[in-house]
Parts: C-alpha cells; structure tokens; sequence
C-alpha cells in the first residue's frame, strides 16, 4: 500500500501536474492540502476518470483538505474539536483498508509575534487532544500532510538562519514533539537519517536550485504502520517547473510505501 501527501497550493492550477503524478505512482491513497476550491468545485471526474474516490473538505480561495482514495473511504471526519468559531478547513479523516489517514495542513503562523502563531500553536494543541480522544498507539493511523513545522536540524538548510523563526520554533517544536510522544513516528527517518531532504523550498531566491529548503511535509505514523514501512520517497521532480504541465507548487509530494 502507498500512501502519499501532497500541498498542491491550488488544486485548479496544480490539476495536471496531480494527473501526472497519479498515473505515474499509482498511490493507494492521496492527502491533499491548500486545495483552495469549496467542495462543490473540487474537480472529481478528473480523479473518478482515474480510478479515484474523493474524499473533501474544501474552502473557497484558502486551506482546504481532500483524500484521494482507490479502494472506498469509510467513516469521514471534517474539522478539530475545541475551535469554536473556527471554519478553516484544515483537517480531513477517513479510514481505508483499515488504517485510519488523516490529512491536516497545520497553519503556518506567519511570525513568532503574530496572532497567527497563537492561532497555530493551538491548532497543534487541538489535533493532539483528536489523538487522545479519537485515536490509539496500537492502532494504525497515518497523519499525513504540510505540517508547517521542520522537525530538527538535518531538516533545515540552514538551521542557524531559521532558528526561532516561524516553521522552526522551539513553541512548534514543543507541540509536534507531544504528537510523536503520543506514539506517531516520523516514518521518513525510519528509513532516511541522512541531512539534506526537504520537502519545501521558496518560490523567491531560486531556492530550489539553491537547495534552500525544510522538511515540513510529513507522514507520521503508529507502531503497527511503522512496522510495515518499507520506504520514504519525496518526488522532487514535481517541484521542478514543466512547461507542459504549468507552474510546479512549491512544496513536493511524499510517499510511503508499507507491505
């Protein structure tokens, strides 16, 4: 079983790029963040054409979240508890083949003195009572998705640089750290220790061709989906631009592959 995630930052203008990335990975499962389209207007034939169901929770020019599926997904849950008010579309669970799969596109917080980062920290905090509440260590469970946050060093290009800066916070570190605590693992570095892989990476600066980048995008998971992950692979061709399929998002897919 793959399972994959993926911030396309507009699934309109990243449509052809995610069709190409479908027919040549043939995941079992998709974790979409920042769609940007309500769901009335996410493009579902395109994905049905292709042998995918979809699963949405969409918001019209901001956020949105979807599960892309090839075997039926059960048990739909759109929102976090504990957010009154809240109408950010930011988290998505379903249950396929019987691991439950989460996709969450954590806010970013714009600054360490934003109102935002509040807004962010307490996001973190709310989708670690959903692990206590809905979930269990012992069961399988993939949270996957752009989780704004790098988790060490090695996931930083210039650690120095970022340091206290919004994606690399110690207050963010705190709350992903109680995520894993909980009993998630970071299942890239079950397979990759090295330093130097990055998921994200700024349209500014030629970042990309720099290697400026962070690993913000992550796929964590249980003890019981650790043990089946054979593989972690982050397609950094689609973060390259491609005439024939438009403007790359600035973030590149994740995949795992579990036997």
């Amino acid at each position: 079983m793959i399972v994959s995630t993926w911030n396309v930052n507009s699934i309109r203008t990243r449509l052809p790029r995610c069709v190409a990335f479908l027919e040549r990975h043939r995941p079992d499962v998709l974790c979409l963040q920042e769609t940007k389209v309500p769901d009335g207007e996410f493009p579902v034939e395109a994905f049905e054409a292709l042998g995918y169901r979809a699963t949405l929770h969409g918001q019209r020019t901001y956020n949105g979240v979807a599960i892309l599926s090839r075997a039926p997904a059960a048990d739909p849950e759109r929102g976090l508890a504990g957010g009154e008010g809240d109408e950010q579309a930011r988290f998505l669970a379903v249950t396929v083949e019987g691991i439950r799969i989460a996709s969450v596109y954590v806010p970013n917080g714009e600054s360490p003195d934003s109102p935002k980062f509040a807004y962010k920290l307490d996001w973190l905090e709310r989708l670690a009572a959903w692990l206590r509440e809905k979930a269990r260590p012992d069961q399988p469970l993939v949270v996957a998705g752009d989780f704004n946050v790098a988790p060490e060093d090695r996931d930083v290009h210039d650690p120095a640089l970022w340091r206290g800066k919004v994606l690399f916070h110690p207050e963010e570190h705190r709350r992903l750290g109680s995520l894993l605590e909980w009993g998630l693992a970071d299942l890239l570095r079950l397979r990759h220790p090295e330093e130097g892989i990055y998921t994200w990476w700024d349209y500014r600066m030629g970042a990309f061709h720099r290697g400026w980048g962070l690993r913000i995008d992550l796929l964590l998971g249980t003890d019981p989906v650790a043990r089946r992950c054979a593989d972690v692979l982050v397609d950094r061709e689609e973060r390259k631009p491609s005439g024939g399929e438009g403007k790359p998002s600035d973030h590149a897919p994740v995949l795992v592959r579990l036997e």
